[in-house]
């Protein structure tokens, strides 16, 4: 259960909410909360004190939508008013919800924030005697990720046609926000004590383009809703910016620059996916056709400290063993240095189904565990060069071993973790200067150096 801590007395009804999946999912859940709070809810973390309970559901792979049907379920055995929305909210998948678990009380699809909230309100009224004056919401809103960062969502939906994905379907078309609106958030975030800012959607190189990235207003000056006029706008708060789910088009050469000038993070998280030609138009990917390797060599010769990260899926319909092997090397030339691998798993609805020649599930395995190992083999080499090194850390907790935090090759979650044995002198959100002095084959440690 997501817990958000409230020490006023109770006043009105209290909701609980299970929050499922990606981060573009947990903004969507930050902000059903903090609409809640608004009203004058009561957020809780038991099924026991809810008077409703609101699941916002992921329905990625299968493997997640199973998870979300596991969870409905359970909030419904343990509380039984129960509210759906999220990814599989609507079509096919809303009407397994409805037919496994017939006393849900509504449901509705992806960032569907009034349907809920109408929902809600039918259920439980909220409390007449809220008073916005004195029962304040903070300002950056209800958030579920620690106080020193924070996801920035710049967009909804995607308008690619992946053969394996069914995002368009669940999320809809793509759409840019207004660029004050993101920046306006941005500066709350920072204001609130936000260290470094997320920068998610489902293809952040797309942003402004559904709006011909027409000119926008911020702090009172035109700014054109793009990709470089964003990052160059975030890069002045004075906090770290990273970016997620960057596909890898032509104008994304023009942020590599402010990643040099140190005025973002040097830091792409672009998925790739595959490296086979062959695969990646069976994929549809967009794209697909471009030379990355050469764009990396130019990257990485523009801002030399720059960080690739990136996913890939093995196993995919009609994939060779050619193919895969394609896909090794190209790993070796790129040396990427954070690489996640899933095996590819068909989700109902996506159009790779009918491809032929489905890769058998124990080939699939043996591929992915090659593949690991290669990813594995470089993270290793990479990671070493690092011993020696001072770099700056942001701490994310201290324990009874020490502290534990990231570099900017690190984003929560998903990427390593430098660990500060018996460092206590911090706390979450701390910058400090760090000697790294040993490595494996994802994580680092280091000493904290005298300042």
């Amino acid at each position: 259960m997501t817990e958000v801590v409230d020490n006023k007395a109770k006043k009105a009804g209290s909701i609980g909410m299970v929050s499922l999946g990606c981060p573009k999912n947990s903004v969507d859940s930050e902000r059903i909360l903090t609409q809640l709070k608004m009203d004058g809810y009561d957020i809780t973390n038991t099924y026991e004190d809810a008077d409703v309970v609101v699941v916002n559901t992921c329905g990625f792979i299968d493997a997640a939508k199973q998870e979300s049907l596991d969870a409905i379920s359970e909030a419904m055995t343990s509380n039984g008013k129960v509210i759906v929305t999220g990814c599989m909210g609507k079509g096919a998948d809303a009407e397994l919800i409805k037919k496994e678990n017939p006393g849900i009380l509504a449901i509705s699809g992806a960032h569907a924030y009034e349907e809920v909230m109408t929902a809600v309100h039918e259920w439980v009224p909220p409390n007449p005697d809220f008073d916005p004056f004195t029962d304040l919401i903070p300002v950056q809103g209800v958030k579920l990720t620690p106080r020193h960062y924070s996801y920035l969502k710049i967009s909804e939906g995607c308008n690619h046609k992946c053969t394996f994905c069914i995002i368009p379907d669940m999320r809809g078309k793509h759409v840019s926000r207004p660029i004050g609106d993101v920046l306006e958030e941005a500066k709350r975030l920072v204001d609130a004590g936000t260290k470094e800012l997320l920068v998610i959607s489902q293809d952040t190189s797309a942003y402004g383009v559904d709006m011909k990235f027409r000119t926008g207003f911020w702090n009172g000056a035109p700014v054109k809703t793009n990709l470089l006029s964003l990052c160059q706008e975030l890069g002045k708060m004075g906090v770290w910016v990273r970016l997620h789910y960057v596909y890898p088009y032509p104008h994304v050469d023009d942020i590599i620059p402010l990643m040099a000038d140190n005025h973002i993070l040097p830091y792409l998280d672009i998925p790739f996916q595959h490296a086979s030609p062959a695969v990646l138009k069976l994929m549809k990917r967009p794209a697909h056709a471009e030379n990355t390797l050469a764009r990396i060599k130019k990257w990485r010769e523009i801002a030399p400290n720059i960080v690739l990260r990136s996913t890939f899926v093995v196993g995919f319909p009609g994939e060779t063993e050619e193919d895969f092997q394609i896909l090794l090397d190209w790993l070796d030339e790129a040396e990427l240095d954070r690489v996640g691998c899933f095996k590819y798993s068909p989700v109902e609805g996506a159009k790779a189904n009918a491809l032929p020649n489905h890769v058998p599930e124990e080939l699939q395995q043996e591929r992915w565990e090659r593949f690991m190992e290669k990813a594995q083999e470089i993270s290793t080499r990479k990671l070493a060069r690092r011993v020696g090194q001072t770099m700056t850390v942001l701490i994310d907790d201290v324990d009874e071993e020490g502290a534990v935090g990231r570099t900017i090759a690190d984003a929560p979650n998903i990427d390593g973790m430098v660990y500060l044995n018996q460092y206590f002198d911090c706390a979450a959100g701390d910058f400090v200067e760090v000697q790294i002095t040993h490595s494996d084959e994802y994580d680092l440690w280091g000493e904290v150096k005298a300042s």
